[in-house]
């Protein structure tokens, strides 16, 4: 398949799931009192989003159950041992984690913006944002206990939510450590971004497993699933980082290099020879030129450390596409595949 035409698939996919999640958010996470708390709280997932991550639950739903696209009402959706149970409540969990993540490492790397709108922080106060991330944590721990799911299924899935928050505030910790060591290596590398931003997709694709009532060996693959691709992810975000435009990015271009963080572009680079520090001025950061990252990027090229990146995604991509094999054979497990296609094609 093209990648033009992988990415219609996909973003129409993510499209056709994307309302009903936006629906259920304002459902799930009403605006309360005090007013200015819950403004900040919904600020970052009212600026939108693709909602990669609950449209990928929604579509393991969909492939346990064997049924068509979207012919299923997802509040009352047919569990695999008994009833039926809300798989919306547990995507709307995950993306609520998501949201609270962000906002939290806005403030922590102290950037200006964030899908294309001021940070929460910076639209706000430190303050109020430290306040709206702490709100949706536990509020998406309430959400998920909405799931109407077999008491011992609820019980998991509410456990692997916190083991998940922990694993990514683990991740966030290596991440700022990592900016100030030299010996970071690639294993060690995969390991920090499985714990900040892959096991997200990890308990994405899981969740929903655990909350129909599967068996472990179908969580346990589905769990691996998400964590490959979301490994995949971030590497495409690395790369991105350095290719895209600012004002496509919805960032500054060639933050990650500016502000010392390690990424496997960088790593690589190292390993090879590289006097990764020295390719920007970090001490000024706000007046790094254009020009000084096209001049950066062209020397990580030379050393072949983007296409390395690239090409760990596409091996991490085919890792987590085989796990799939444990679901039926139909639309929504193709729509998996694709969307793991899909997280390494981006162009934003």
């Amino acid at each position: 398949m093209s990648q033009n035409t992988r990415e219609d698939t996909v973003l129409s996919a993510i499209e056709d799931r994307r309302e009903l999640v936006n629906d259920a958010i304002d459902e799930e996470l009403p605006m309360d009192e005090p007013e200015r708390l819950y403004e900040a709280s919904r600020y970052l997932l009212e600026a939108g989003g693709k909602r990669l991550r609950p449209t990928v639950s929604l579509l393991v739903a969909e492939a346990l159950a064997d049924v068509e696209p979207r012919s299923e009402d997802y509040q009352a959706f047919p569990a695999l041992d008994h009833g039926v149970v809300d798989v919306m409540a547990a995507a709307v969990s995950i993306e609520v984690i998501q949201s609270f993540t962000l906002i939290h490492d806005d403030i922590m790397d102290d950037d200006d913006l964030r899908r294309g709108v001021p940070a929460v922080h910076r639209e706000y106060d430190t303050e109020t944002a430290i306040l709206a991330g702490d709100t949706l944590y536990s509020k998406a721990f309430e959400i998920m206990l909405r799931t109407d799911a077999a008491p011992e299924s609820s019980l998991d899935a509410i456990e692997l939510l916190a083991q998940t928050c922990t694993r990514i505030c683990e991740g966030q910790a290596l991440d700022v450590d990592f900016e100030t060591r030299a010996d970071v290596d690639v294993d060690a590398y995969l390991d920090m971004v499985e714990r900040k931003t892959a096991v997200l997709y990890g308990a994405a694709a899981s969740v929903p497993a655990i909350v129909m009532g599967a068996d472990d060996d179908v969580v346990d693959a589905l769990y691996q699933y998400g964590v490959n691709v979301g490994r995949a992810f971030q590497i495409q975000d690395d790369v991105l980082d350095l290719t895209v435009p600012s004002e496509q990015l919805g960032k500054q271009r060639g933050s990650d290099l500016v502000e010392g963080k390690q990424t496997v572009i960088t790593v690589h680079a190292r390993d090879n020879g590289v006097d990764v520090d020295s390719l920007v001025d970090a001490t000024d950061p706000e007046n790094v030129t254009d020009d000084e990252i096209d001049a950066a990027v062209a020397t990580l090229e030379e050393a072949g450390s983007i296409d390395y990146a690239r090409d760990l995604a596409e091996e991490l991509v085919a890792e987590g596409k085989a796990e799939l094999e444990v679901l039926p054979d139909n639309e929504a497990r193709y729509l998996l595949e694709e969307i793991a296609h899909y997280l390494i094609e981006r162009g934003y």
